[in-house]
């Protein structure tokens, strides 16, 4: 197949989605690494902390099961412009906090509006790739978190340093604006993309058993028909399980470097940044690998299913990272690394099992369900560590609370695809009528 002659457009696109998703992380990982200055101003434990933490994840799985229904309706374009819009406000609003119910509210807005960003990627990516590219297509966005918690680390403290935290939230957070810019230039979906050649559009539109699925221009079914669906609940499982995870590694590794290595300030920046280096290699081959078994002959779904467990098993030493820790700082944080690559190797696959079992019309709106879940177990695990953390804390042993999450973060995956396994054991497609 002549790539030339057929086009790569689809890619530009993908960009587009990378981009959007490394601002994404970049204004939700502010705040991990400005809080020595928060613990100061606004007299923080880290039960507080978790607190705040908390209201970002509940904001974002509370409204995560309806920005999946309003990008289904509005469409990819209006609505991942409307999410990044909000979003950024939200995060260049926390510039103006004084008190802690203020940022309590600030962490609410922008949970709710960065909630859009996935079912918007992932409804775009089943628009614009056929099935045997849409992993790699994911990961290659998915990357896009990583990035953001990369270029945090390497840029967040320092302009804390030279210009104050609250000037941290109103740089990061207005970068939206700009790929705005970029993407009503070059956006719109693939039967009204000028650019888009022949040849591209109908690889777009290869796959023999989406030919039956119902027009998007249908009436989309509701909740409580996408719920009697196995399919819904296993997608939905694999979030709960395991997304808690990743909150965890953003949103509290700063804490544990500086807890167990006295590491402050800019110290932080390099072992931050390098734990979401390894990740991006993860996220970029995690979508890789079931495109290479799918490409020897492999059916998508076994393909799918054997590299979700392959990863899960990858996620196991983060388990013993501390002891490893307690040789070298440096042996903690490549486990660390070897871990959350592991998780987004993992999320590149769960998110594309969505359009390999649901039509493009409920995309959205199942990704949106699965988000909700993710952001249950993320404030499950949030609230869990920073009570942990407290208790052993006040006893002198707060390497135990760390122990106690790193083991759940080892283990949470291979539970998660036993469940999944069970539920669809092929991952059958639903059909709507």
């Amino acid at each position: 197949m002549n790539m030339k002659k057929i086009g790569s457009y689809r890619w530009v696109i993908c960009a587009l989605l990378f981009f959007a998703t490394t601002i994404n992380y970049l204004d939700r990982a502010v705040i991990s690494l400005v809080k020595e200055y928060l613990d100061v101003e606004f007299k923080w434990t880290n039960a507080d902390y978790a607190t705040v933490t908390i209201a970002f994840q509940a904001a974002y799985a509370f409204f995560m099961i309806f920005a999946g229904r309003l990008i289904d309706w509005l469409g990819t374009k209006k609505g991942y412009a409307l999410a990044l819009i909000g979003w950024s406000i939200a995060a260049m609003s926390h510039f103006f906090i004084r008190t802690n119910l203020g940022f309590i509210f600030a962490r609410i807005g922008l949970g709710a509006t960065e909630s859009g960003n996935f079912p918007a990627a992932i409804k775009t990516v089943s628009q614009w790739f056929p099935k045997k590219e849409r992993a790699f297509a994911t990961g290659i966005f998915n990357a896009g978190t990583n990035v953001g918690a990369i270029i945090a680390p390497l840029s967040v403290p320092f302009i804390a340093v030279a210009y104050g935290w609250r000037a941290a939230f109103l740089i990061i957070g207005s970068l939206g604006f700009i790929w705005l810019i970029f993407w009503f230039i070059y956006y719109e979906i693939p039967k009204k993309q000028k650019r888009l050649s022949t040849e591209e559009f109908e690889l777009i539109h290869s796959d023999l058993d989406e030919k039956n699925d119902i027009s998007e221009d249908a009436k989309k079914p509701g909740w409580l028909v996408l719920l009697k669906f196995k399919q819904t609940w296993a997608f939905a499982v694999g979030k709960l399980l395991t997304d808690g995870v990743w909150w965890f590694y953003l949103f509290w590794l700063p804490a544990f470097l500086n807890e167990q290595y006295g590491l402050e300030k800019t110290q932080l920046s390099f072992p931050t940044a390098v734990v979401f280096i390894i990740a991006t290699f993860g996220s970029v081959y995690g979508g890789w690998l079931p495109m290479k078994f799918i490409s020897s002959g492999m059916p998508i779904f076994q393909a799918r299913k054997r590299a979700l467990l392959i990863y899960a098993v990858c996620a196991l030493p983060v388990i013993i990272s501390q002891f490893a820790g307690s040789i070298n700082m440096w042996l903690a944080v490549l486990m660390i690394g070897l871990a959350a690559s592991a998780h987004q190797a993992w999320s590149a696959n769960l998110f594309t099992t969505v359009s390999d079992m649901f039509p493009k019309i409920t995309v959205a709106s199942i990704t949106g369900i699965g988000g909700m879940a993710g952001g249950v177990g993320g404030m499950v695990v949030t609230y869990a560590a920073g009570q942990l953390f407290d208790h052993y804390k006040a006893l002198g042993h707060i390497q135990t609370g760390y122990y106690l999450v790193f083991f759940y973060c080892g283990l949470a995956y291979l539970v998660a695809w036993v469940i999944m396994h069970f539920l669809v054991p092929k991952m059958e497609r639903v059909v709507l009528k």
